[in-house]
């Protein structure tokens, strides 16, 4: 991940551009990042990396393990912690990046934990049709069917799609556009839904598919079909020219 921030989903609303079309954007506070640590490939690390911190904290709030990495880097206490590896643009600890990182109309993937969902069935989780109402189908109509075979192989198939805890994992949405970047506010506005509920941290990447300088394909006019009438013109033979008197 060349270029990222640690941010915070705040929530959403929406924009005019300039030809005055609405904007679905979410509303991401990423900054300010504070450089706690940068690491290099020719140093003891052996790689090249860079430690950002995100959201203030009080030091009483922090382990004693990390509060110490902190204090040795010359750092203060923060409540997020995230290591970004061969971070393009050159920094030392102290340093202070923000949203000014991307530009409107950079690509970014968004990474978060998506909402919880609790213990759901089939049909919430995975979508099933469930039953039928009618034809006296009764009690059937939210459940998955059978999960098991006959002798062979007398078993429930692993990965089996079943009832379960939905939700709670991370998730990654990629190729969302940067609609607006406000630098004064360390606000990013972003098209599109990112992972997680309001007020979760969320991480903020340079896309991998459509990084930065990127441009979209160029799009060839698709080709005009020709007609019943343009094909009897080409089958028929010009006239011949008329002779001269």
């Amino acid at each position: 991940m060349p270029l990222g921030l640690l941010g915070k989903k705040l929530g959403h609303t929406r924009v005019y551009d300039s030809h005055g079309n609405v904007q679905a954007v979410t509303v991401v506070l990423a900054g300010p990042n504070r450089v706690l640590q940068v690491k290099t490939q020719a140093g003891k690390d052996g790689y090249n990396s860079v430690q950002l911190g995100f959201d203030d904290q009080k030091e009483q709030r922090v382990t004693k393990p990390l509060l110490g990495h902190i204090k040795k880097q010359n750092g203060a206490a923060v409540k997020r912690i995230k290591e970004f590896r061969n971070f393009s643009k050159e920094v030392k600890p102290g340093d202070i990046v923000g949203v000014n990182l991307f530009a409107p109309g950079d690509f970014i993937d968004a990474i978060g934990v998506v909402k919880g969902r609790g213990f759901e069935g089939v049909v919430k989780r995975h979508r099933f049709a469930g039953g039928d109402s009618t034809h006296g189908a009764k009690g059937w109509h939210r459940r998955g069917g059978a999960i098991g075979q006959r002798l062979f192989p007398g078993t429930v198939m692993r990965g089996m799609k079943m009832p379960g805890h939905m939700g709670q994992v991370q998730r990654t949405t990629q190729n969302l556009e940067v609609i607006q970047v406000r630098e004064t506010e360390n606000i990013l506005l972003i098209k599109g839904s990112i992972p997680g509920a309001e007020g979760d941290y969320v991480i903020i990447r340079e896309s991998k598919k459509r990084p930065k300088g990127w441009k979209p394909p160029v799009s060839h006019a698709p080709m005009k079909r020709k007609g019943a009438a343009d094909k009897k013109a080409e089958a028929k033979p010009a006239a011949a020219p008329a002779a001269k008197k």
